[in-house]
């Protein structure tokens, strides 16, 4: 019988590649998505997230708003502020919007949203892009501390189908005036990318135009590079998809899962050598499933990442 309960390393066993402090230091108070459908597999989120963590739960055309506050309270629940999408070409009409944001708020707890136009071509009512859902005064009526609105570092051929930044620049001089007359503080919540180079261009342009919204920078995580093509595909995802492209040609890569090291090194050097650099947190989409991002993030984020019943 062992004296002490020391677990014997598999010799064979690698040790832990130290963290990079640059890189710890930018996962700090990081975002994660979820669906209703990927939160039921989770049995307890403080297994996998630190505490505090901001969940956005995605609305997917279709999925029942039942689905999305049963979500939403389930999350509170466990202690983590809540932020749903509000999609507004599947949202009929300033009822229905009034309606959910009450929901949301009486069962839930819930005080921030993203508001976005949603994946939709026809609208299902009276709204068609998140300006219209600002405009109608319902967030600011229910008191939302916190409203993020979509950014498209690489554009967004539903919004400019000529492939321009044309219509995207000028939401965002809109909704940067919009946010220095609400009480709400605002960010960007952007569509992930693959490739720092556009994204720190894209920031750096934002500044420039007088843009200053935070950007809270969408970044896929570990997922199979097929799945990752597809999503790219289907998202719009620009120059940045010639990054997972070269992956597929490399046989030595081919089958090795995508991991996000690369983008998020090179984001975190940018952001400690330019500490007004515009983006202020990393949003994930766990593509390759919320278990395994979570994974990722506790294993290069050090005490950035924690856990909430490991803390």
């Amino acid at each position: 019988m062992a004296l002490l309960n020391f677990r014997k390393r598999d010799a064979g066993a690698a040790a832990p590649a130290p963290v990079n402090p640059q890189v710890e230091a930018f996962l700090k108070g990081y975002s994660i998505e979820v669906m209703p459908r990927t939160a039921e597999k989770v049995d307890t989120f403080r297994d996998l997230l630190p505490e505090g963590t901001r969940v956005y739960i995605a609305h997917i055309e279709g999925t029942p708003i039942d689905d999305m506050v049963a979500t939403a309270a389930r999350l509170a629940r466990e202690g983590y502020p809540v932020m749903p999408h509000f999609p507004a070409r599947i949202i009929r009409d300033q009822a229905t919007l009034a309606d959910w944001i009450a929901r949301y708020q009486g069962e839930a707890g819930v005080e921030q949203a993203l508001l976005l136009a949603g994946g939709v071509d026809k609208p299902h009512g009276s709204f068609d892009s998140s300006m219209q859902l600002l405009e109608s005064g319902e967030f600011d009526k229910a008191g939302f501390k916190r409203l993020h609105v979509a950014g498209h570092p690489e554009g967004n051929k539903d919004i400019d189908p000529d492939g321009s930044m044309k219509n995207v620049e000028e939401a965002l001089r809109w909704k940067q005036k919009f946010s220095e007359r609400t009480d709400a503080q605002m960010a960007l919540a952007t569509q992930f990318a693959f490739d720092a180079k556009p994204i720190i261009a894209w920031a750096d342009n934002l500044r420039e135009a007088g843009i200053t919204l935070p950007i809270h920078i969408g970044i896929a995580g570990p997922a199979k590079l097929q799945t990752l093509i597809k999503f790219a595909i289907a998202c719009g995802v620009g120059p940045s998809l010639k990054v997972l492209q070269k992956r597929a040609m490399d046989v030595s890569k081919l089958l090795l899962p995508y991991e996000p090291t690369e983008v998020l090194t090179d984001l975190a050097a940018h952001k400690a050598a330019n500490p007004d650099f515009n983006i202020e947190s990393v949003h994930f989409f766990p593509l390759g499933g919320i278990k395994t991002n979570a994974t990722w993030a506790i294993e290069h984020g050090g005490t950035s990442t924690v856990p909430a019943n490991a803390s």
